[in-house]
């Protein structure tokens, strides 16, 4: 979890310096560090996600997984990710089954993950081109999503540690390699995948930031 922590943390200062250029009116240094929280943000997103299938894969060869609480669309701020603790805080009134649950919820988790993150890279990347048609929302947009990227963050923590709890203790170690793993280019793509209701056409698009 402190990897966890400092990658994100590397995101974040690049995201706040990203805004503090555009406060002072340094457009193209504000572009170019948009840019980069982008990219640090999906290397962190990387980890996160498969932090949440090696729990998911080892969890379901253990007897017990810990009680969850389901995500709460109070703690988000933008509609996808809303919608997903939505979706989950229904699923968790129907199943009432423990295990059901804790997959369940590791399950939406790591789709909004990817999907918040996505979105993130999206705008980021129209700002970091000049090509956004609506840049204050655009900007504002790119704040809604980190912070329910740090929402997920936290989520994810909490499950970790209640999921080490009930983990047999002579499965740390080899669960703890599979935590271990790298933010490759490969895995890193597929967050770079723009969505196309963020794509206007080339006649309407502004280089106005």
């Amino acid at each position: 979890m402190r990897r966890w922590e400092s990658s994100y943390a590397m995101a974040s200062i690049s995201l706040n310096e990203a805004f503090s250029l555009r406060a002072r009116g340094e457009l193209v240094g504000a572009r170019q560090q948009v840019a980069v929280s982008a990219e640090l943000l999906a290397r962190v997103a990387v980890v996160l996600v498969e932090a949440c299938q090696a729990i998911s894969n080892r969890g379901r060869h253990i007897g017990n997984v810990p009680q969850v609480s389901p995500l709460n669309t109070e703690f988000f701020r933008g509609q996808t990710a809303q919608k997903a603790a939505s979706w989950n805080e229904f699923l968790h009134q129907v199943l009432f089954a423990d295990r059901s649950r804790f997959f369940q919820k590791l399950r939406i988790l790591s789709e909004t993950l990817e999907n918040v993150v996505i979105e993130f890279h999206a705008q980021a990347e129209e700002l970091a081109g000049a090509q956004s048609i609506r840049p204050n929302e655009s900007w504002k947009a790119l704040e809604s999503h980190h912070y329910d990227f740090n929402t997920c963050l936290r989520e994810a923590e909490i499950l970790l540690k209640s999921f080490l709890r009930a983990l047999p203790i002579e499965q740390i170690p080899a669960f703890a390699t599979e935590l271990d793993v790298a933010a490759s280019p490969e895995k890193v793509k597929k967050f770079r995948t723009t969505s196309p209701r963020l794509s206007p056409p080339q006649k309407q698009r502004s280089a106005i930031v």
